[in-house]
């Protein structure tokens, strides 16, 4: 169990007074945030069963949301047991006044915060129960509970007051941790609350940026490969970008429009294995709490085909050989009218960690899965953990769209 690592926070400070415009300036704040691999079943990590119980879980959200909003009678049941997710990302959040320190899984998939899970709620003067139940299932794990507006503490210098907080009274699939820090989109939240199936919550980015922290609503977010169970590798950027941790521009695209995918951070891509199509411009999501790449059945099909590469059953990844390694094409994205690339060693997981998956030394293992549905399901990929570990990636709330650039790690030989 580990806690500590850079992350940085800007924070933009209100001035003026009140009928004259706003001013704000960033202040760049460093917070605790590190990277995790969860124990599995007899000790192995399964990514796959992981991921999936995941992966089911959005699809089934999704579908709920567009039923709600769109009238569209798609919802179907992916329900998956899994104890825990492979990999999480932790950071210290103070609670209440005076503050207790919770540590916390960041997580762009999902937006209730809340504590308990770990080390119990503790109430202060701040403290303050609105007497409304709250739950949400997250695939590989849930909790309910109740509902309080408490001050949460980012840092010193990032305070959010009456920001709302699940309780739990009862959680699952959450060991050694004591809770969530959601800040995906507000949507997410629809349906957690009793009595309402429509009201959202606001997000602690969302309270950032309406109490005059922060001038935007978005989140910038940093990883760096690694190559061993426990290490501080991240960093987060309340506000804004931090220029420092990227290279070239830092290029921006729409969200996508279509429907499940529009309800995350959705966009549209394309990728080519070398200079070969493996799957058309289409809808998908970018997501931290998925570990591997996924892609529609038919672009799995293409990838493994076109890289030799054989499904391991003890691992669920596809495996190749050192020598078939040698030969591996560069994968590349297209975002917008930008090209992103994944080299043949930002394709595969870290050789140093095959134990700990329940893999070979003799062997490769590919990051790339697949989604479980071919391409037209309105969510044909996730770009997730292994691919955002190679670049630097913004959440912009305030303006509907999703920034990316390359970093010093997107060409790293580190797996």
């Amino acid at each position: 169990m580990f806690r500590s690592s850079a992350l940085l926070s800007l924070l933009l400070l209100a001035i003026g007074g009140y009928a004259t415009p706003v001013v704000r300036e960033p202040s760049p704040v460093k917070l605790p945030f590190a990277v995790r691999f969860n124990n599995g079943t007899n000790g192995a990590l399964n990514i796959i069963e992981a991921d999936r119980a995941r992966i089911n879980l959005i699809k089934e959200q999704g579908a709920a949301l567009a039923e709600k909003h769109e009238n569209v009678h798609k919802r179907a049941s992916y329900s998956v047991s899994v104890t825990n997710e492979a990999v999480t990302y932790i950071a210290s959040i103070g609670v209440g006044s005076p503050a207790t320190s919770y540590d916390l899984i960041i997580d762009t998939g999902s937006s209730n915060t809340w504590v308990g899970a770990g080390k119990s709620y503790v109430k202060t003067s701040t403290s303050s129960s609105t007497g409304k139940s709250v739950s949400v299932s997250y695939g590989s794990g849930s909790f309910s509970g109740t509902e309080y507006t408490d001050t949460v503490t980012i840092s010193s210098n990032l305070v959010i007051t009456k920001q709302s907080i699940g309780v739990a009274s009862r959680s699952s699939g959450f060991s050694g941790v004591d809770g969530i820090l959601g800040i995906g989109p507000t949507v997410l939240t629809e349906g957690t609350l009793s009595g309402s199936s429509t009201t959202e919550i606001p997000t602690v980015t969302d309270n950032l940026y309406s109490q005059g922290t922060i001038s935007t609503a978005a989140v910038g977010v940093y990883f760096a490969p690694t190559t061993v169970e426990e290490t501080t590798n991240g960093e987060l950027t309340f506000g804004g970008a931090d220029t420092s941790k990227y290279t070239g521009t830092l290029s921006y695209v729409s969200l996508t429009s279509t429907s499940p995918a529009k309800y995350y951070w959705g966009i549209n891509q394309s990728i080519k294995y070398g200079s070969t199509s493996i799957l058309s411009s289409t809808a998908g999501i970018v997501d931290t709490g998925t570990t591997l790449i996924y892609i529609a059945t038919d672009a799995y099909n293409k990838y493994k085909s076109a890289t030799g590469a054989t499904l391991d059953s003890a691992t669920g990844l596809l495996r190749i050989t050192t020598s078939q390694y040698n030969s591996l094409s560069n994968l590349v994205f297209t975002i917008g009218s930008k090209t992103y690339t994944l080299t043949p060693n930002a394709q595969i997981w870290p050789r140093s960690l095959n134990s700990y998956i329940g893999g070979s030394s003799s062997y490769v293992y590919l990051v790339v899965n697949d989604i479980g549905s071919n391409t037209g399901s309105g969510l044909d990929f996730i770009d997730g953990y292994t691919f955002l570990e190679r670049f630097y990636t913004v959440y912009d709330t305030t303006n509907s769209r999703f920034g990316i650039a390359t970093t010093a790690q997107t060409t790293a030989t580190t797996n």
